[in-house]
């Protein structure tokens, strides 16, 4: 099997290939519906909805608490850029939060299954 680390063509060797994209939303439904899009369009190898989740920001001058969905998708690091789009415009926020962090490390057959899927 090949390095996940070195599987998208264009990484160097330094660099995760498989990042996990976050992002919240403001029910169940909607981040079901953000999880299943990002998969079915091929962004995403999988995704997990978790919630509710307790978010305390700042918003429009003043503190606020809200519950949240979190939905986090597992996807290849070349489309992190397509998924951070595709999830920008089917999402309800004016600034939806979506953050990518790499993976550095894991089961390489779990790594390269998420490439894959990608595809």
């Amino acid at each position: 099997m090949e390095n996940p680390r070195t599987t998208v063509p264009g990484m160097s060797e330094n660099r995760a290939a498989v990042c996990t994209v976050v992002t919240t939303t403001d029910s169940e439904a909607a981040a079901r519906d953000l999880a299943a899009g990002a998969v079915a369009a091929r962004l995403g190898a999988c995704a997990q909805v978790a919630g509710p989740v307790t978010s305390v920001f700042r918003w429009d001058g003043a503190v606020q608490t809200e519950a949240e969905w979190r939905v986090e998708v597992k996807t290849a690091a070349d489309r992190v850029d397509a998924l951070t789009d595709h999830l920008r415009e089917r999402h309800s926020y004016d600034v939806p939060e979506i953050i990518a962090a790499p993976v550095t490390g894991g089961s390489a057959d779990y790594l390269s299954w998420v490439v894959a899927q990608t595809r």
